[in-house]
């Protein structure tokens, strides 16, 4: 089994593969302190939550947006798989081309996704990744990332919202009744959840329109199966596209 490790800012996504097949997934808070030794522990225990041996795992991918983060994952997996992890960067072969102004610049979250879409779905295509940003990635026809568009996500416009006004409180997020609230709770759901949507559906017009031609687009991301239903434009929806682009890259690069 391959373990992918897609360290988030809000998240640690694991995925286990089976060859091309997602055994399982599990999330682990992110703590950017965490030691390489409680990092072990958590994968252990979410392996055993899974019902897989620490002993089944062969190799390990990880990509990595919290950079504090990376020696304690090399430490963990080293203490509960005895091996050293694959990190997405510099040497790693992708199969994606990288045109844009700074490559070393391209998140490794943006690279796994990138390189999922296009082996997975064919380009060109648009990447809505709607995690702790939303991240809106092209990818040509042959395959080359050509570049983003970064968004402050969901959640994170929920807080600034009720942390940075006196009168709105922090609230669960669901989808309301209609667009126009009828109360506060459901006003801040409905500015957050159908904003969302909206800005999404006006940027996939105007990435369209800039590149020329009607891209297919893939949803990915903790909040995508929220907002994906509220869009009104057509797009696929895979939950762990970065999970699945961490195991090809682990066997383009296993050798």
């Amino acid at each position: 089994m391959i373990l992918t490790v897609d360290a988030g800012n809000s998240n640690i996504t694991l995925g286990g593969f089976e060859g091309d097949s997602l055994r399982f997934v599990s999330r682990i808070s992110t703590n950017p302190a965490c030691t390489g030794d409680e990092l072990a522990v958590k994968l252990l225990g979410a392996l055993a939550l899974n019902k897989v041996n620490a002993r089944d795992i062969d190799g390990v991918m990880a990509a990595s947006v919290v950079p504090q983060l990376n020696a304690a994952v090399k430490e963990a997996v080293h203490t509960a798989f005895s091996k050293r992890p694959l990190f997405v960067g510099p040497g790693i072969k992708s199969g994606i081309g990288i045109r844009c102004e700074v490559p070393s610049s391209v998140g490794a979250d943006i690279i796994a996704a990138a390189a999922a879409a296009y082996f997975l779905y064919g380009g060109p295509c648009l990447i809505v990744d709607a995690g702790t940003a939303t991240k809106m990635t092209v990818v040509n026809g042959e395959g080359a990332f050509i570049g983003t568009s970064i968004i402050p996500g969901v959640l994170m416009g929920l807080s600034a919202l009720s942390d940075g006004t006196a009168q709105l409180p922090k609230i669960s997020l669901e989808v309301p009744p209609s667009v126009i609230g009828k109360n506060t709770v459901d006003c801040m759901r409905s500015g957050v959840l159908f904003g969302n949507a909206a800005l999404i559906d006006g940027m996939i017009d105007r990435i369209n329109e800039e590149y020329g031609e009607p891209l297919k687009v893939c949803a990915t991301g903790g909040m995508a199966s929220v907002l994906v239903p509220l869009c009104r434009r057509q797009m696929l929806l895979d939950e762990h596209l970065v999970l699945k682009g961490l195991n090809i890259l682990y066997h383009k690069n296993k050798a």
